[in-house]
């Protein structure tokens, strides 16, 4: 049965989002939304204005999917929880990398939540001067541990003591390669994931020392 419910905004989004999880952004055109939807591809002109705009309307959809920081004062607890939920939203949606700073015509969600953010850092005290640094500082890592979790070269079903083990890595000529290995990796349970909470609250600590001398200065 043909589905009858009223096109909109909305449900084109949605679908979207379905081609985007789907092929990634190169997916996504007009023709392949509509499809989705089970319309004609003239039907969408009348909600959206055509594929820039279903990509703009997708960056703020990233952007929703990330609760906004409250801005009651506790900084870094504000910072450590959108910093987790950006990376859960992004390995969800790998799409949503190359996406959500590229858009020169941004959504208001997208503007909304660079509000709340540097809201949350003015409220725990840094001057506009280090918040726009530690935003930077945060989304960089954020960013670009995601991306080096997307990119890994393990197979699927594979951990990192095999990868490691197939390499034949010569601890003569690369000892400190060696040496993490072999510590860290092999007979033991080591998860690169891991490392995404230690370095993170290793920048808020940094946050934290350059806000108090902020403050002393």
């Amino acid at each position: 049965m043909a589905d009858r419910q009223p096109l909109s905004r909305t449900r084109i989004l949605d679908a979207a989002v379905r081609v985007a999880d789907g092929g990634g952004l190169a997916a996504v055109s007009m023709r392949s939304v509509a499809r989705e939807v089970g319309v004609e591809a003239m039907s969408l002109y009348h909600h959206v204005a055509n594929k820039q705009a279903v990509l703009d309307a997708l960056a703020g959809w990233a952007f929703e999917q990330i609760p906004l920081p409250p801005g009651g004062g506790d900084w870094r607890a504000e910072m450590g929880a959108r910093a987790r939920a950006a990376r859960k939203v992004l390995g969800a949606h790998p799409w949503a990398l190359g996406l959500l700073e590229s858009r020169s015509n941004p959504a208001v969600a997208v503007l909304a939540h660079h509000d709340a953010t540097l809201g949350s850092l003015r409220a725990g005290g840094f001057s506009v001067l280090l918040a726009s640094h530690a935003y930077s500082l945060l989304d960089a890592y954020v960013f670009g541990f995601v991306l080096t979790e997307q990119n890994l070269p393990f197979e699927q079903g594979q951990n990192a003591e095999e990868f490691v083990a197939a390499m034949e890595l010569p601890a003569d000529e690369f000892p400190h390669l060696a040496e993490l290995v072999g510590e860290r990796i092999i007979g033991g349970a080591y998860d690169f994931a891991d490392e995404f909470d230690v370095g993170l609250e290793m920048i808020l600590d940094q946050l934290e020392t350059r806000l108090a001398l902020e403050r002393g200065a």
